[in-house]
């Protein structure tokens, strides 16, 4: 499945990462606690043949929150299934089906309760050149919450992608370029049609060391952040962030601290 198209979730994804993952300015500190992956394989009966893989992941946070995932692959040809949840949210539950072929990449998901919130995407295409979209059904409401649709183009060295989001009042578009193995750049503008406002993000990361990541960025509105993120034992991260509200001199830059842990 080399050549098949990402989901329609990568569409812009890793420009928006670039510009907005790991940034933490709510001035508390943050811990995750990542649990061991549990594998186990399954054989069918005839010769040995690979029939499916269950994989579990969990997750607990500093309010004592768990977050558990299982995985089973090749259920069905090409075919992923996945059960998560959190305790004690006994209303997280969620299933999330993916099919992958060739050509299309299509995501389905249903929360596990009385009034599910279904949601269905599809990419069509391949690895190079894709496009595709996304519904969300709430029953409780008889409604729908979100469609959007978009295309991405992808290279070696760069990846752009065009969206229409939020139930069609806005087109989104972003770009992320890779110069070399240690800087990336990336920038997302975004044009609301209501009331004709345009917003821009701009950003780069720059890999210091094989451990350690900084980034920065900067709004239309002002504000400058930077992160520090140090891998100080394996996939164990360390990451201090900051803003500045260049338009708000008399307010102290918000500060972050984000702690994850691996056993």
């Amino acid at each position: 499945m080399g050549s098949s198209p990402a989901p329609f979730s990568d569409i812009g994804k890793k420009a928006k990462d670039l510009l907005t993952k790991d940034y933490n300015f709510d001035q508390k500190f943050t811990l995750s606690v990542v649990g061991p992956t549990e594998l186990v394989l399954y054989r069918s009966r005839e010769e040995g043949e690979l029939y499916e893989l269950k994989e579990t992941k969990n997750k607990l946070d500093l309010q004592l929150q768990v977050s558990t995932k299982v995985t089973v692959s090749n259920i069905l040809p090409s075919t992923k299934a996945a059960v998560s949840f959190k305790i004690p949210d006994n209303k997280s539950g969620k299933l999330d089906i993916q099919y992958l072929h060739p050509h299309a990449a299509i995501d389905s998901s249903i929360g596990l309760n009385p009034t599910p919130l279904l949601e269905l995407s599809g990419a069509f295409g391949s690895k190079d050149v894709s496009f595709g979209g996304e519904v969300g059904f709430n029953t409780s409401s008889s409604s729908f919450i979100k469609y959007s649709a978009g295309i991405s183009w992808n290279k070696p060295d760069y990846s752009a992608a065009l969206l229409l989001t939020d139930q069609g009042k806005a087109l989104k578009t972003s770009y992320i370029h890779y110069v070399n193995a240690f800087h990336t750049v990336a920038a997302e503008l975004t044009h609301r049609f209501s009331t004709y406002e345009n917003t821009f993000t701009i950003g780069s990361s720059h890999v210091v060391d094989p451990l350690t990541v900084v980034k920065a960025r900067l709004t239309n509105d002002g504000k400058v952040a930077m992160l520090y993120q140090k891998e100080w034992r394996p996939k164990s991260l360390i990451t201090f962030s900051a803003e500045y509200d260049s338009k708000a001199t008399n307010t102290a830059p918000k500060l972050g601290l984000a702690l994850a842990l691996k056993p």
